[in-house]
């Protein structure tokens, strides 16, 4: 029963829709100056919208398949809108790191270490921790890191959702 020509469009779709939708909120943080320490309600925002448009791309999928839905379907769905999304902000990520903001990651840096003094740690703690961090600043670790977290997100969210949502033939008779 399953149109897969349906479900690569949902996926695509949906996909494009997160991955703007994150694109403009990095953008306004930037533009606000608080890309750098950005306040908790926007990964709260980020998150509502992660979760809202991969339950709202498999509850679509559901709608054009008369009303059918198996956990598997809700799953490859919610994984490819969470992929989709974190290939655009993969792309716009380089594009930032690479040109518009080049030295961001040393910034990053420069506001934590200002963090943990504040906590109390000593210099010798915040070298260590910043030898540490030097190993994930490759561009490539942090594209993959952030396409492989949102797919496991993805999973996540569309796992419980579709888990909720499914329906087959079967559960009709």
């Amino acid at each position: 029963m399953e149109n897969s020509t349906n479900s690569k469009s949902l996926i695509i779709n949906y996909g494009i829709y997160l991955g703007v939708a994150t694109l403009l909120i990095s953008l306004i943080t930037y533009a606000l100056g608080t890309h750098l320490d950005p306040h908790w309600s926007i990964s709260l925002v980020s998150g509502i919208l992660f979760i809202g448009l991969i339950v709202f791309g498999i509850k679509k999928y559901k709608e054009t398949n008369e009303g059918f839905l198996t956990w598997g379907q809700g799953v490859k769905i919610g994984v490819g809108i969470a992929i989709v999304a974190a290939l655009i902000g993969t792309i716009y990520n380089y594009l930032f790191m690479n040109f518009i903001e080049p030295d961001f990651l040393n910034q990053v840096m420069e506001v934590s270490n200002q963090k943990l003094l504040d906590q109390g740690q000593t210099e010798e703690q915040i070298e260590a921790i910043n030898k540490m961090s030097e190993a994930f600043k490759s561009p490539l670790l942090i594209a993959a890191m952030g396409i492989i977290g949102s797919a496991v997100g993805g999973f996540i969210v569309a796992a419980i959702a579709a888990a909720i949502m499914k329906k087959s033939e079967e559960e009709t008779y």
